[in-house]
């Protein structure tokens, strides 16, 4: 039997569980820091490892080019964030470390856009349309 890394039935309720769980402290207003003051976050999704032990935090900050800084803000206040978080999660057998990172999808949706709506597409498209 082949192992892939697709995850399963139980890492993605748990992520699931832990991104409703940091979003809503986000929306608390319970973070702190200045790199986050008035910046407008939002948890696009969590993975869990294997074990259950790391959540890996996806994030977007709307209105912001460079990620890094709030990345970095949240990372300085990982152990504060798992702090907080654990009562709603108090199910979980062990409390996960939080990794966050950029969510760079929206990048990428943005490119493929881009694409569709530039001339050559549109003439290739237009050119389908009249052949049938």
């Amino acid at each position: 039997m082949s192992k892939t890394n697709e995850p399963n039935q139980r890492q993605l309720r748990v992520a699931e569980n832990v991104r409703h769980a940091l979003t809503q402290l986000i929306q608390r207003g319970d973070l702190q820091d200045p790199a986050l003051d008035g910046v407008v976050l939002s948890i696009t999704e969590v993975r869990m490892s294997s074990d259950l032990k790391i959540a890996t935090a996806f994030i977007t900050a709307f209105g912001q080019q460079d990620m890094q800084p709030i990345v970095k803000a949240l990372a300085a206040n990982a152990k504060f964030i798992r702090g907080r978080v654990s009562p709603q999660l108090r199910e979980m057998k062990y409390m996960p470390s939080f990794r966050f990172r950029p969510d760079t999808s929206f990048d990428n949706f943005s490119k493929i856009d881009a694409l569709l709506k530039s001339p050559e597409v549109a003439r290739d498209l237009n050119d389908d349309e009249g052949e049938d």
